[in-house]
């Protein structure tokens, strides 16, 4: 009997292991979004994630700042620069970084209910194809180098 409890609480935690192992496999920072002005109804969010040992994939996010919230990217188009949602998700290689920023992957709060100020904060959820939700905290602010002492 006492064996069979030794097997059953192993199990157990090495179920909580896998589960953690999974939730921690990438690491999200650098956190952060542009201010808007009063009456605008779009913003751009930006952030770094490092891979665990598995690759991943960024699959959407989600604010309560905004009605949407999809993940983007910039693109030359001949000789106009177009953004686009991005389709599928944003890889996230083993051990890579990537980086969302201006210019290029990010993340738009569409339909924004209530304008962003420098200063302010406010969550957002990350869904990932095998790390699940995490969830972070956006920091307004006008410079990215601002952003970077927001780590999560």
């Amino acid at each position: 009997m006492n064996l069979i409890r030794r097997s059953l609480l192993a199990a157990a935690l090495l179920s909580t292991a896998a589960v953690a192992q999974a939730q921690n496999s990438v690491k999200v920072e650098n956190v952060w979004a542009r201010p808007t002005v009063a009456g605008q109804s779009g913003g751009g969010g930006f952030l770094t994630i490092t891979g665990g040992a598995a690759a991943d994939k960024l699959v959407s996010a989600s604010a309560g700042v905004s009605k949407n919230v999809e993940l983007h990217k910039m693109e030359m188009d001949g000789n106009v620069m177009r953004m686009r949602p991005v389709e599928g998700g944003i890889d996230v290689p083993a051990g890579a970084t990537v980086m969302l920023q201006p210019g290029g992957l990010h993340i738009m709060f569409i339909g924004l209910n209530k304008t962003l100020k420098a200063g302010d904060t406010f969550p957002m959820t990350l869904k990932f194809e095998k790390a699940g939700e995490v969830k972070v905290d956006v920091k307004v602010t006008t410079m990215r180098a601002d952003a970077g002492e927001h780590k999560h």
